[in-house]
């Protein structure tokens, strides 16, 4: 595997971005991953390398860069901590994701290992939100989206994730948890009953029994690995299928 850090140009700056490959011959199909509030943590970056593992080009970008380097601990709720969170959290714009997904996708566009034409997403938490705006935003681009546990999907915001449905092509994956306080049950429930009138693309959800906001991360106390494996068994088919050409 080969790994490395790219500062990629956007209208607000320099945008750290880590980018992993399975090393070898390539080029390899795209895979953007969109981060949790915590930031560029090291299991962001263990999930970045097993995307790559599995044959993709992956590009994890740094999306608080207007604010430096920031890495917050989710489990840590001091008040410190806490008000780190909601600043970093009100500093960000889902416009402003949207600027810098185009921004990283010009990027891509010029990097010999990335291979040209559909690309998937995945993404958890705000990046859940994210990862469908992505595939609104850019359709042509994004066939392959997969939605972790995300945050602020049914809102009154014109971008809102239930509000763009219809926009998306190819293929979507949501994962949802039971018990989330970022996005209560009957939400999740109310997103899937919208998702089979509105939806667009092919499109799969789970409400994973038992889990908690945050089951897709090894190493935290909500870590759970079914729903974790099960969603990751799911993504990675459908990458295969709108990726790498195996529609099965």
């Amino acid at each position: 595997m080969l790994e490395g850090t790219v500062h990629v140009r956007t209208p607000d700056g320099l945008m750290e971005t880590f980018i992993a490959t399975p090393g070898g011959p390539g080029p390899f199909p795209v895979v953007v991953m969109y981060q949790n509030v915590g930031g560029m943590s090291p299991v962001l970056l263990h999930l970045a390398r097993r995307v790559a593992a599995e044959g993709y080009y992956c590009a994890l970008p740094d999306l608080y860069y207007r604010l430096g380097k920031i890495v917050i601990d989710p489990e840590n709720k001091t008040p410190r901590v806490t008000a780190l969170r909601k600043l970093v959290l009100d500093s960000l714009s889902d416009p402003e994701v949207m600027d810098d997904t185009a921004a990283l996708l010009r990027h891509i566009g010029s990097d010999p290992a990335a291979r040209r034409g559909p690309a998937g997403s995945v993404g958890f938490c705000m990046g859940g939100r994210f990862v469908v705006q992505a595939g609104a935003a850019f359709p042509e681009v994004f066939v392959a989206n997969g939605s972790l546990f995300g945050t602020r999907m049914m809102t009154d915001a014109p971008d809102s994730p239930h509000k763009l449905l219809e926009r998306l092509r190819g293929e979507v994956y949501f994962g949802f948890a039971e018990h989330d306080y970022a996005l209560p049950l009957p939400q999740a429930q109310a997103f899937i009953a919208l998702a089979e009138k509105q939806c667009a693309a092919r499109w799969e959800a789970d409400i994973h029994a038992g889990a908690h906001h945050g089951f897709s991360f090894p190493g935290r106390p909500v870590y759970q690995k079914a729903a974790a494996e099960r969603s990751w068994e799911r993504i990675f088919s459908m990458f295969q299928r709108q990726l790498k050409g195996d529609d099965k």
